[in-house]
């Protein structure tokens, strides 16, 4: 989004359009991806809430719920008596791609409270990319884990996790941490190969992470292994991307 005055930015044919969901929803989403792009900067103080309904022209009503979601999101921070405010972006977590975490373990070592929203978990029939990556025939059952992570009620990232049916028998029993149910049963892996790539959300994923429509992100599939080599776990996750530095260590080998 380029810079513009606050009468452009809010003016309703750059952020409505009909059919595409409630008018708070779709401000919301505006003023996300204009402080996600610059357009409104780090302490920028948004238009008093009258002054905000008039430019936008939408009622009070309206632009208390999407500031109220913002606030909530982190996006802004309303002082009493001062205004309403873009607030910094929350300080980047470094994630070594040399260790194997789960997010609950990465939380727990940073302080902070992880929690899971289930999505969806069952036994299904195994689809095409994770017949490949776990080794599985078409008639072979698999327990699926779709979660949305959070750190101290921040939406951090989505994953979607899948196990052989033996390894994760009942995928009812998985709330917040995957690998300690896992430890539980003594199938915990032990290493993994992870493939990072970015990518655009989608209008669901999107939602779920309280990010605008099309923000950048970074998707991870990690396919995990136990001791004996056989792969037990392939999770695609997204993850978001101002929020999340993922580093490797790099050793130069020596000559033979």
């Amino acid at each position: 989004m380029d810079q513009s005055s606050p009468t452009d930015i809010f003016a309703p044919d750059r952020w409505y359009r009909a059919g595409h969901g409630p008018r708070y929803t779709q401000l919301y989403r505006h003023i996300a991806a204009a402080i996600g792009s610059g357009a409104l900067e780090v302490a920028a103080q948004l238009p008093p809430e009258r002054d905000l309904a008039e430019l936008a022209e939408v009622s009070r009503v309206t632009v208390r719920k999407a500031v109220a979601q913002l606030v909530d999101d982190g996006l802004l921070d309303q002082r009493r008596g001062a205004g309403t405010f873009v607030r910094p972006p929350p300080p980047k977590m470094e994630h070594s791609l040399s260790a194997l975490l789960s997010f609950t373990e990465y939380m727990r070592q940073r302080g902070k409270t992880s929690s899971s929203q289930i999505l969806r978990r069952g036994l299904f029939p195994p689809i095409p990319d994770e017949q490949m990556a776990l080794g599985l025939s078409g008639t072979d059952r698999v327990a699926r884990v779709d979660r949305l992570r959070s750190a101290d009620g921040l939406p951090m990232a989505v994953e979607w996790s899948s196990l052989p049916h033996d390894i994760l028998p009942e995928p009812e029993r998985v709330e917040t941490s995957l690998y300690d149910v896992l430890r539980a049963r003594g199938n915990a892996p032990v290493r993994a190969v992870q493939r990072i790539t970015a990518v655009n959300l989608s209008p669901s994923d999107a939602a779920l992470l309280h990010l605008p429509d099309g923000a950048a992100v970074l998707r991870i599939d990690r396919t995990a292994y136990l001791p004996s080599g056989r792969p037990i776990e392939f999770t695609r996750g997204l993850y978001r991307s101002d929020i999340y530095d993922f580093v490797a260590e790099l050793r130069l080998e020596p000559k033979p």
